[in-house]
């Protein structure tokens, strides 16, 4: 963290799963507009790395935590040991997930089924229970989760990721009526095909069974679903996007996509 920054906190913006994808195109946006950013990932060096190209290029203060979604007792005592200044947090960014595999569901491993259980369902409500407290004490925030084109419908092979994600669709609307009362905004942005490592870990690190699924297509990028992100945080403060579903031009929904 930047110490010179210290007397200068901004607006805070709390971003899991930042060390790649969706989240560390998110750190980069928001660190652009000046906000300050807390970090979390597994990989250490990576959210290390981060931080201090955030810290210089855009003059904010980072805070990377090494953390896995996954562990309770990891979780509550990250959040727990934030400095008070830390903790007004103003966005949370549950966007920690994963697909583990692509099998029909009698062939699948149940070692794939909890990986995406406890990060995609479980890591979300471990993070979520630990910032909601200080938002509700605040009288205001908003959590954005990231969601999926496979929480809206499901497709062959898809079975339990689509069922986490099924998850992260009710559990955002539950948020959103559940939090009412406190001023504090939920909204679920729910991307389609996106080229991060997404299908690389689906795939076990297999690039090149992980390029062939954006074959014949362009499909969207971290930054684009990071500038959505971002405009979802620009609107006034009556005003609350909800639900918003986002695919490339050449994808119609988690079924068809139009290759060339």
């Amino acid at each position: 963290m930047l110490e010179t920054n210290q007397n200068k906190m901004r607006k805070i913006i709390c971003i899991t799963g930042a060390s790649a994808g969706f989240g560390k195109a998110t750190a980069m946006l928001f660190a652009k507009n000046e906000w300050d950013i807390i970090i979390t990932a597994r990989r250490k060096d990576l959210i290390d790395q981060l931080a201090s190209k955030l810290e210089t290029k855009f003059h904010v203060n980072v805070m990377p935590i090494e953390l896995d979604v996954r562990d309770k007792k990891a979780v509550k005592k990250a959040f727990t040991n934030l400095p008070d200044n830390w903790k007004k947090i103003d966005v949370l960014v549950n966007n920690a997930g994963l697909a583990s595999g692509l099998d029909k569901i009698q062939d699948g491993t149940i070692d794939d089924w909890e990986k995406m259980i406890d990060t995609n369902v479980k890591g979300l409500l471990y993070v979520s229970n630990e910032v909601i407290p200080l938002m509700i004490a605040q009288k205001k925030g908003h959590i954005i989760n990231i969601g999926s084109t496979a929480g809206k419908e499901v497709y062959q092979k898809g079975n339990v990721y689509c069922a986490s994600k099924h998850a992260v669709d009710a559990l955002t609307k539950s948020m959103r009526i559940d939090l009412l009362e406190h001023g504090i905004k939920v909204t679920q942005i729910a991307p389609g095909a996106a080229e991060t490592e997404f299908s690389e870990v689906r795939f076990y690190g297999d690039k090149e069974k992980a390029k062939a699924v954006y074959n014949g297509f362009k499909p969207m990028s971290a930054e684009d679903i990071a500038d959505i992100i971002y405009y979802t945080t620009t609107l006034p403060e009556h005003l609350c996007i909800n639900d918003l579903t986002v695919t490339s031009l050449a994808q119609a929904n988690s079924f068809y996509i139009h290759r060339e």
